[in-house]
């Protein structure tokens, strides 16, 4: 008596999951997947700065304000590469205001972004990088020179430039990263101009956006990089995977 094949495990109609024909998933099924983990793109520039520079307790006052201090202050957190290929709160809101940027913003040339940067922050990098975009390492840098003159006399207006320089290693190191590695855009000093507006904004909702669709884009084809903020996922797989394991004790 014949048998017949084995159906496919892939989905009959792809009418709905329009990616499928480019997904990871697919190429695991046709056995042409390699078995490489993905590579988080997630530089350390920002905790090693951290070390090398502790922040005087005026910056951290103000970045407690802003909601995003309990980041810096969990720092580094080891990532389970395995873990995270096979898958892809801090404190952060997940309802207020929606992180969008309005249509002016997104027309913007590099000189006025890098005239916004000198308004709101003091330093306007020269070369490197392009369009909305600037390097890590040089606001790196720039935080290091100030660093030795940010004391309890400093005037607000130095600490809050300051204070911006070190929310955007932030979101260019952790929260928003990028497949480069090395740089963050400019674009988010929109949201930087009000220090004190910062906790009105759902932010978590923005970096889980950010990482769902960095995964997305991970999961298409031969993606060897993956970016976001990668930690709140491993925290996201361990809470369920725990939730899951006590249901399944409770139960019994």
């Amino acid at each position: 008596m014949a048998f017949p094949p084995p159906p496919h495990p892939g989905p009959a109609e792809d009418q709905l999951l329009v990616l499928q024909g480019d997904h990871r998933s697919s190429y695991v099924w046709e056995g042409q997947l390699s078995e490489q983990a993905l590579r988080p793109r997630r530089p350390d520039d920002l905790w090693e700065f951290i070390v090398e520079h502790p922040f005087h307790a005026r910056v951290v006052a103000r970045l407690q304000a802003t909601g995003f201090y309990t980041i810096f202050e969990l720092g580094r957190m080891q990532l389970d590469w395995s873990l995270i290929t096979a898958l892809v709160l801090y404190g952060l809101r997940i309802d207020g205001l929606a992180v969008a940027l309005p249509q002016y913003i997104r027309s913007m040339t590099r000189a006025q972004f890098l005239d916004m940067m000198g308004q709101f922050t003091g330093y306007r990098p020269q070369g490197g990088a392009g369009g909305s975009r600037v390097l890590l390492s040089a606001i790196r840098d720039h935080m290091a020179f100030l660093h030795p003159d940010i004391a309890g006399e400093t005037e607000d207006l130095h600490i809050q430039r300051y204070t911006r320089l070190a929310l955007l290693l932030l979101f260019g190191c952790v929260l928003f990263t990028n497949t480069s590695g090395s740089t963050v855009s400019m674009r988010f000093l929109r949201h930087l101009q009000q220090l004190d507006d910062l906790p009105q904004y759902s932010w978590g909702a923005a970096v889980l956006a950010y990482l769902y669709r960095s995964m997305c884009r991970a999961s298409m084809g031969p993606a060897v990089d993956i970016c976001g903020f990668l930690p709140l996922l491993q925290v996201i797989t361990f809470s369920n995977t725990l939730f899951i394991t006590l249901n399944s004790i409770w139960s019994k």
